[in-house]
């Protein structure tokens, strides 16, 4: 097992080039290999989940193994289903245990020829390819925004194009509206017909030159360690970010202002990437209430800031943790336990913090569970716990490959130790 042990820097004061953005470039990949583009997107993710989908299109193997992306393993079951030809789509033993049973009935309900390789639900696949009518479909709105994405990023292929239900309560809506703006940077007629239906017409995409912007995602770990550094002057300038980004995650620097961090952008000019810089405010609330139902991503960032902090909260919306590439409800449950945080789960989609405590056992190390944001968001803790073991690091590959060097650069001392 591999494992590092981190000691934070006394001051904080850098420039840091963030990774672009995952989410941005998985949705640019997929719509540019449907427009039939020649030219990639510009500043890709050089992150695992982007690496396996640039792989899967190249090369179009009869097996597609996307290892750990959950996000390539929904778009890529949706493209396949429209492209010609047979493939058997697979990955880790984790993704064969992660649901995707409500995307390939919705396929199959549009026509799609998709078989289970193993258990009925889950992955490996075998999709063959075929033009699909399209027309209405219905699917639940509380499930995984990726499942709703997948869908509609194919609907300007369908020969009648997609009409699209959702049902019940909708999660994760600013994906869904991440989804529907980049697909009409290409073109695509896609929009919200009213409260829970979204028509896409059959107007193909048309290729084009589409730059990436930086990660969001990416943004909160670098406010999270402002947070929680004792430099009151500490000062972070983070470049590539848009102001009125359509990346759901942009709402990192609004909760953030309430935990003491102030954003300040270089221009007024909106949807054009520029350098954010990030100081300290000296204003906290003394509880943080939140629901993350549309930004469940950040969840782990806040979990980890609030506890360090010592600000109790209650957050909620977070039923789609349990799905992740772990249960992370679980997961911050269990590895915060080690740094004498005890935090109570309210029926699978809650998460508080009393300021309960109890006797750390920090010699462990912090469990990552093949999950990036474990990693990500435990990590600036090391401002609170020198010392601070992390085991597996090597998972912020996913996601964010370079932020072990990152931390380097402004100053951490990163130990690899022997276990």
């Amino acid at each position: 097992m591999k494992q590092y042990r981190l000691t934070a820097p006394g001051r904080l004061n850098a420039t840091i080039t963030l990774p672009s953005s995952k989410s941005v470039s998985n949705r640019a990949l997929i719509i540019y290999a449907l427009s039939g583009g020649r030219t990639l997107p510009q500043n890709l993710s050089d992150c695992d989940d982007t690496e396996v989908i640039i792989k899967a299109l190249r090369f179009m193997t009869p097996e597609i193994d996307i290892k750990a992306a959950g996000t390539a393993m929904r778009f890529m079951t949706a493209y396949l289903s429209v492209m010609r030809g047979t493939h058997v789509i697979t990955g880790t033993e984790r993704m064969k245990h992660r649901p995707i049973g409500i995307l390939v009935d919705a396929l199959r309900t549009l026509g799609a020829s998709i078989e289970y390789v193993g258990e009925e639900g889950y992955p490996p696949l075998r999709i063959t390819g075929t033009t699909l009518e399209g027309g209405l479909l219905e699917i639940p709105g509380n499930v995984s925004s990726q499942y709703i994405s997948a869908l509609l990023m194919i609907g300007p292929v369908l020969r009648k194009g997609l009409t699209l239900r959702l049902t019940g309560d909708i999660i994760s809506r600013p994906y869904i509206d991440l989804t529907l703006w980049m697909m009409g940077e290409f073109g695509a007629e896609a929009e919200w017909e009213n409260a829970d239906t979204i028509t896409v017409k059959p107007t193909p995409y048309k290729s084009r030159d589409y730059l990436i912007e930086n990660d969001w995602s990416g943004a909160s770990y670098w406010y999270e360690m402002l947070a929680l550094c004792d430099d009151p002057e500490a000062e972070i300038k983070l470049t590539g970010l848009t102001d009125g980004s359509k990346q759901g995650d942009s709402v990192t620097r609004y909760i953030f202002s309430l935990l003491g961090v102030k954003t300040i952008f270089e221009s007024k000019e909106k949807g054009t990437p520029q350098t954010v810089t990030l100081r300290k405010s000296g204003r906290c609330v003394p509880k943080l209430e939140y629901d993350f139902t549309a930004s469940p991503d950040l969840a782990q960032t806040f979990v980890a800031t609030c506890v360090a902090k010592g600000i109790p909260f209650h957050f909620t919306g977070l039923s789609t943790l349990r799905i992740k590439e772990t249960d992370r409800i679980e997961a911050m449950r269990r590895e915060l336990r080690k740094l004498g945080y005890v935090l109570h789960d309210n029926g699978g989609s809650e998460l508080r913090w009393d300021g309960e405590r109890c006797e750390p056992s920090p010699e462990q190390g912090i469990d990552t569970y093949e999950d990036h944001r474990m990693a990500l968001s435990i990590a600036p803790l090391a401002f609170q716990r020198e010392g601070l073991l992390i085991n597996e690091p090597q998972v912020v590959t996913k996601s964010y490959p370079r932020f072990w060097d990152d931390l380097r650069s402004v100053g951490f001392t990163i130990e690899e130790c022997k276990v």
